[in-house]
């Protein structure tokens, strides 16, 4: 279906983009030809113009393929340094892997800097539902460490958001991994 609605977006930007372009250029006289610029700043008009409904039809294409009803969105915060240096990242939910992502020192350096990674955006229906977070780094003594994490949560009408938290914990020196709803 996602694919269907690509091609028919896409099929709609070429269209709207050769209706805008043709008048434009079948308008020309002679003596604007002569002159480049008049040619040049309906170029430039036209360029505007397909970029504002390419934007706009990017908003449309997210709120068909992801509608507020339906949606989901995991996000990633990482609070360690200590105890915890983050290598990859894996989420199922229901039993089906969604997501997975390796880190490079940059991405690490601004998650422990305070950033927040969008994991994943989709959608599911109301109900009950179950998300299972993997985190795997180099724990304390350079060891390699992997933890999981689940959730269980009640999937209402609305748009319904997660936070994966890793965090140091200092009572035993170790990360620790938590799910939480957000409201």
């Amino acid at each position: 279906m996602a694919t269907c609605l690509n091609s028919r977006f896409t099929a709609l930007l070429a269209a709207l983009t050769l209706a805008l372009t043709a008048p434009a250029f079948a308008q020309t006289n002679p003596e604007e030809e002569k002159d480049g610029t008049a040619v040049a700043e309906q170029v430039e008009a036209l360029k505007k113009k397909v970029i504002r409904l390419n934007r706009d039809l990017f908003i449309l294409e997210e709120d068909l393929l992801f509608p507020a009803n339906t949606q989901v969105a995991v996000f990633l915060s990482v609070d360690t340094g200590k105890f915890l240096k983050l290598d990859a990242v894996k989420l199922k939910v229901d039993d089906e892997i969604v997501a997975s992502h390796l880190y490079t020192e940059r991405q690490v350096t601004a998650l422990e800097r305070g950033g927040m990674q969008r994991l994943y955006v989709g959608n599911l229906k109301t109900g009950a539902h179950q998300v299972t977070a993997f985190v795997e780094g180099i724990g304390p003594d350079q060891r390699p460490y992997k933890q999981a994490a689940s959730l269980e949560f009640e999937k209402g009408t609305g748009t319904a958001a997660l936070e994966i938290r890793v965090e140091d914990r200092s009572s035993d020196y170790q990360p620790s991994v938590s799910i939480v709803e957000w409201e």
